[in-house]
């Protein structure tokens, strides 16, 4: 019991000796304004502003190639960096800029549709980027006329331009 005591007594000593150091002493003035700096920058993110986030094809036969482009600026604090677009089907067809979109710059998002299915048909197209959401989305409609008799024609690509 004694020895327990003793081994007790010397293993608090050591505890309270040990630490004689000051943390603060040890913290360099240029650590910590480079933490404010990196901290001060986490808050800002990229906007994207589209001039328009939905778009209406009208009126198209099925298997009509149609395509739209979707403007968008930069309006936040940090360039922007679009990591991935992708469509709710296999039948809409996202392109998208793999370089970083500066502040104030513009950028242009081509969406394609193949025209399949039949009446009203919409679409969303789903943007992973370093926005504070981190992800964006865009949507595009048409009516899609089926062909008389249930062939499927082929037609060129129509472009549409707003």
């Amino acid at each position: 019991m004694k020895k327990s005591i003793l081994l007790l007594a010397v293993l608090a000593a050591f505890a309270f000796t040990s630490c004689k150091d000051n943390a603060a002493d040890k913290v360099s003035e240029e650590n910590v304004a480079a933490a404010a700096d990196r901290d001060a920058k986490a808050t800002e993110f990229p906007v994207m502003t589209f001039e328009e986030t939905e778009y209406d094809f009208g009126t198209i036969d099925q298997g009509t190639n149609v395509e739209h482009v979707f403007r968008f600026t930069n309006t936040g604090d940090a360039p922007l960096v679009i990591v991935d677009a992708k469509s709710s089907c296999g039948c809409t067809v996202p392109s998208y800029p793999t370089e970083a979109v500066p502040v104030g710059e513009s950028g242009e998002l081509l969406v394609k549709f193949n025209g399949s299915g039949k009446n009203q048909v919409s679409k969303t197209v789903t943007i992973t980027a370093n926005t504070k959401n981190g992800k964006e989305t865009l949507k595009i409609k048409a009516f899609v006329n089926a062909p008389e008799g249930g062939a499927v024609q082929s037609q060129g690509i129509m472009q549409t331009n707003s």
